[in-house]
């Protein structure tokens, strides 16, 4: 029960806390509605299970011993959110309220929303770090992936609420009407986050 405690409010705290994946799922929500809010929520809770897995499967341990390999993944999520952060920037495509989206807009918001969240360091070292403080040696393989499950559907639950949010008519008109601005805000959020992932990695 402690454990689950611990992983409860180690993981509550971490989803809440803004970072790539919040500016992804508010941007996506806001230019193409509500149904591409919820595929990037859905693609972040998959993304998640990315760093279970390879946490369960003791992979951090070779992670954590190979400062090479360590200091590569951060250099190339780094490098993705810059290249999400420039597309928003430079994005000249005017936004429609009444415009549906399509359902490949709905998998590359999905899309967007898996690799964010899988090549971030941040959610890389919440993961290992969670798991090294509360999970005991010789927990059953079962119990530990039931950890993940709920870290995923934290993060699920979360960002659905914050794409309800933003994808709503109302806020969605007035973020329109200053796309421009919105766009340059989100892209720089994106380039600053990725560049201090950048910088943290080199030091």
């Amino acid at each position: 029960m402690t454990e689950l405690f611990a992983i409860a409010l180690f993981t509550i705290l971490a989803v809440i806390s803004p970072g790539a994946d919040f500016a992804m799922v508010t941007r996506s929500s806001y230019t193409h509605g509500r149904r591409a809010g919820l595929a990037a929520a859905v693609g972040i809770a998959l993304g998640v299970q990315v760093h279970v897995l390879y946490t369960v499967l003791g992979i951090a341990v070779i992670i954590s011993q190979s400062p090479s390999l360590f200091l590569a993944m951060k250099v190339l999520g780094a490098g993705y959110l810059i290249y999400l952060g420039y597309q928003s920037l430079t994005n000249t495509t005017r936004i429609r309220l009444d415009g549906q989206l399509a359902q490949a807009g709905r998998l590359a918001a999905l899309r967007n929303g898996f690799m964010t969240n899988a090549l971030n360091p941040k959610t890389m070292l919440f993961v290992v770090s969670a798991y090294t403080q509360v999970v005991q040696p010789g927990s059953p393989l079962a119990l530990n992936l039931a950890y993940g499950a709920f870290m995923s559907f934290a993060h699920w639950a979360w960002f659905s609420l914050v794409a309800v949010f933003f994808s709503n008519n109302a806020l969605r008109k007035a973020m329109i009407d200053r796309q421009q601005l919105v766009d340059r805000l989100i892209g720089l959020a994106l380039i600053g986050l990725g560049m201090a992932v950048g910088v943290s990695g080199v030091r």
